[in-house]
């Protein structure tokens, strides 16, 4: 007995020898590591990486932009069931332990006393993962298994059950780069968290211990294994549904797919706009904190513009020919399916044209494969521009189908089956191939510079560079407004006669340069107007030379250039400065809104994650009924005589002007103050040169080179067409109802267009159609004339004319009305004037 007792005594004191040595070990380990853990307090403030969040004026979705899909959810938003599913699968006593179950530790190392494994299940709760994820590292050890321990109580103490449930909801990773359940639910099965299905849930809350091999796209069999044996099963044991609600959720086949977030408003161009201005006011973390941007962009007027483009194209292109296949494949014989859809898996479709490969030609049609393995049949009748696919294309060649809806439909069917037509309102398909040319267009209110509608090119996914932000290319003689302003400002109206005939001139070098009229004749002595109206080069020359190239330089640059990106020789009156249309658009902007210089802007609101205010736009505005003064010049005339400026005679008078009956004189306008939370734009140019402007804009339209666009049917419309040397660039400005529109249509390479492709014929119906679009449902902009302007009449050769004598009406500025001659003889108006000799410099 006694030495029983001895033995019972000495076990006692071993045991507890190992449990204070136990103690103490922790103790150190205690000692060592608490120190070092991070501050658990963080999580209360923590900010989950979240993509950038692009949306159109009215809210829908532009853009996602971030590494991660990651869509944060509330607790409150999960469903009871999608609950259970986690706490069945990671830690069923969740809602009763303290942050580290101890029945599951102990089970964890009766499995590691037992087995050879040197990792076992069961020994994490939710808390302890919540501590590695936001504070660990994935090491296996047992140090950091300690300090997982130790901080998972910390959490506990600092945070509720259902605070730490929510950021191990939002936190836990599901594969595919999806963080979080409320992401997960969306690529998966594209569904919010409240319309998710028994099986459903089962699935996603069997992924987080296996995101990467056991998904449901990665690996279907093993997926399945899991949600019912170790989910559904599972939360039949702990009673969360009925076994009967098991076996019917384990008889559903996995059916999950990828689903990308749907993008709602398609502006590719934009959204990289707002991507690249994010992370310059925010550096890179504008892409992973959340922050919701809300555009200026309109959809419906967003999509016309992709449409309008993409069409104009399409009808230039078809004006000059095909232009062969994309690329060829020599095809084995018997070549097997997956071969032939790898050499399409890197050619991405551009806009509404699908990449395909032929297969083979018959009877003129022609059988190709798409990118998604269906193989169409082309029949004779679907080739292009009239011409049979058979007589294009030939077996390996990679080619372009159009997809359109259509009464008379395609065959569409699947690989390797007979074709079978199709019905009213089916799919039809036919070849087609990728413009040569290239388009941009920008649509801007000119009242403060919002952007309404921006697209950079027929497709951006095939070429990201925005033709409309970043091409420099030559205005052409939709260039000319700026110059007729520039006059106008010293002295010159549009009823002021200038002489077109031939001129040459002369640099100190001796060479010569002979500007001509794109027709090749001469019309003599012409008003301003006229020249305007028929784009008259030599006129523009002339007067670009009477005023000065310095000083119109210095003037235009007040419209929103730089007076380094315009040539410094009179070659700048045919438009030869190089210049993005998105900054035509903003110069045209300022004869719309009445002569004041607006900044284009795009982004109008950038939100937190939490939804508060981290910018708002206050964009500077027009404002042409404020009191700045009748006049309103930004840059003064030099004195000049009143039958001179710089040199270029006006004309001699014949004798005084004729009184101008008070009728006559422009009407008073209410002139206000502006608002007091208005930021008021800065004025660029005298308001009465903007509304000559427009009225000389209007006329173009009305009887000049923009003349198709009468078929809008609105007074309102006017606009300047643009063409380069050899035609490498076609233009068209203009402006209508409330908005300003550049397009313009050229190659890349900077080759020419092809013969007679003016900005009247490639550019111009491409704004048409925009217009169409943009100004349905608008009130008709007036134009009336400002403070300070006369009306008289004007003889063609210039000359005023008493009332009742007939001749055009004229609104001139009141100061230049003593300037205008009376009458000027030319001589002859069917005579050729001899070429004159002026030095450039």
């Amino acid at each position: 007995m006694p030495r029983l007792r001895r033995l019972l005594r000495w076990s006692l004191i071993a045991a507890a020898s190992v449990v204070l040595l136990g103690a103490t070990a922790l103790g150190i380990l205690y000692f060592l590591i608490a120190p070092k853990l991070p501050d658990v307090e963080t999580l209360r403030t923590v900010e989950l990486q979240e993509p950038m969040y692009v949306y159109s004026r009215d809210g829908r979705l532009m853009a996602l932009f971030g590494e991660t899909r990651r869509y944060p959810i509330n607790i409150e938003e999960v469903p009871q069931q999608l609950k259970q599913a986690f706490l069945a699968a990671e830690d069923a006593r969740f809602y009763k332990h303290h942050g580290v179950d101890y029945k599951g530790i102990a089970r964890a190392m009766w499995l590691l006393a037992t087995t050879n494994d040197k990792r076992v299940p069961g020994g994490s709760t939710i808390t302890q993962q919540v501590a590695r994820q936001f504070f660990l590292s994935q090491e296996y050890s047992y140090k950091r298994k300690l300090a997982e321990m130790m901080l998972a109580m910390r959490i506990e103490n600092e945070l509720s059950k259902d605070e730490i449930f929510e950021l191990y909801l939002n936190k836990s990773f599901f594969g595919h780069r999806a963080y979080g359940v409320g992401a997960a639910a969306e690529f998966y099965y594209g569904k919010k968290l409240n319309q998710l299905s028994l099986d459903e849930m089962a699935s996603l809350a069997a992924i987080p211990k296996f995101p990467s091999t056991a998904n449901p796209l990665s690996n279907p069999a093993r997926a399945k294994e899991r949600r019912d044996v170790y989910i559904l099963q599972r939360m039949a044991q702990l009673k969360y549904i009925s076994q009967a609600e098991a076996d019917a959720a384990k008889a559903v086949p996995m059916h999950a797919s990828p689903h990308e977030r749907p993008v709602e408003v398609n502006a590719p161009y934009v959204a990289e706009m707002v991507r690249q201005e994010m992370v310059a006011r925010y550096g890179a973390e504008a892409l992973t904190k959340g922050y919701h941007v809300t555009t200026t962009i309109d959809p419906t007027l967003q999509a016309a513009a992709d449409r309008a483009i993409r069409a104009g194209l399409r009808i230039y292109d078809l004006r000059h020919g095909w232009h062969g296949v994309e690329q060829h494949f020599d095809l084995a014989d018997g070549e097997d399916e997956a071969t032939m859809l790898a050499r399409l898996r890197d050619v991405s479709s551009q806009a509404d044209l699908l990449p395909a490969l032929v297969l083979g030609v018959a009877d003129g049609g022609a059988r190709v494969m798409l990118a998604d393995g269906r193989q169409i049949e082309l029949g004779a009748d679907q080739g292009w521009n009239g011409q049979a696919p058979a007589t294009l294309v030939k077996r390996g060649d990679l080619v372009r189908v159009l997809r359109s809806e259509t009464a008379a439909a395609a065959s569409d069917v699947p690989a390797g089956t007979a074709s079978k037509p199709g019905g009213p309102g089916a799919i039809r398909y036919s070849l087609n191939q990728l413009p040569r040319a290239q388009s941009a267009l920008v649509s801007l209110e000119p009242g403060n510079g919002a952007l309404r509608a921006l697209s950079g090119g027929y497709s951006f996914a095939g070429n990201k560079f925005n033709r409309a932000t970043q091409a420099r290319r030559q205005p052409g003689s939709s260039f000319k407004p700026f110059v007729y302003a520039a006059a106008f400002e010293r002295g010159f109206n549009p009823a002021s006669v200038v002489l077109d005939a031939p001129v040459v001139f002369k640099d100190r070098r001796g060479h010569l340069w002979r500007p001509q009229n794109d027709t090749g004749n001469f019309a003599g002595p012409m008003r301003l107007r006229e020249a305007m109206v028929q784009s008259r080069n030599l006129v523009s020359v002339r007067l670009l030379d009477a005023i000065g190239v310095d000083y119109a330089r210095k003037y235009i640059s007040h419209l929103g250039f730089e007076e380094k990106e315009l040539p410094p020789n009179l070659s700048m009156s045919l438009g030869t400065a190089s210049l993005t249309p998105l900054s035509v658009a903003r110069g045209f902007s300022v004869f719309a809104n009445g002569g004041f210089l607006v900044t284009p802007w795009f982004i109008d609101e950038v939100r937190d994650s939490n939804g508060a205010v981290l910018f708002k736009e206050k964009p500077a505005t027009a404002c042409p009924d404020c009191d700045f003064g009748s006049a309103g010049k930004v840059v003064a005339a030099t004195a000049a005589s009143s039958t001179d400026v710089d040199g270029f005679d006006l004309g001699p008078r014949g004798g005084a002007a004729p009184a101008v009956k008070e009728a006559d004189k422009s009407k008073p306008k209410d002139i206000k103050a502006p608002p007091a939370d208005m930021v008021v734009a800065p004025r660029a140019i005298d308001n009465r040169i903007a509304y000559q402007i427009v009225s000389m804009l209007r006329d173009v339209v009305l009887r000049g080179t923009g003349t198709p666009a009468k078929v809008l049917g609105r007074e309102d419309i006017g606009g300047k067409t643009g063409s380069t040397n050899d035609h490498r660039d076609a233009w068209f400005s203009g402006i209508g109802g409330p908005f300003v529109t550049t397009v313009w249509v050229g190659r890349d390479d900077y080759k020419s267009l092809g013969y007679r492709e003016y900005g009247g014929k490639a550019a111009l119906p491409i704004w048409i159609d925009y217009m169409r679009v943009a100004l349905d449902g608008k009130p008709i902009a007036v134009n009336e004339p400002p403070n300070g302007m006369v009306k008289v009449s004007v003889a063609a050769n210039g000359a005023l004319l008493p009332e009742g004598t007939g001749g055009v009406l004229e609104w001139v500025k009141a100061e230049d009305l003593d300037r205008m001659e009376t009458y000027v003889d030319y001589g002859p108006q069917d005579a050729v004037p001899a070429e004159e000799s002026f030095d450039i410099f």
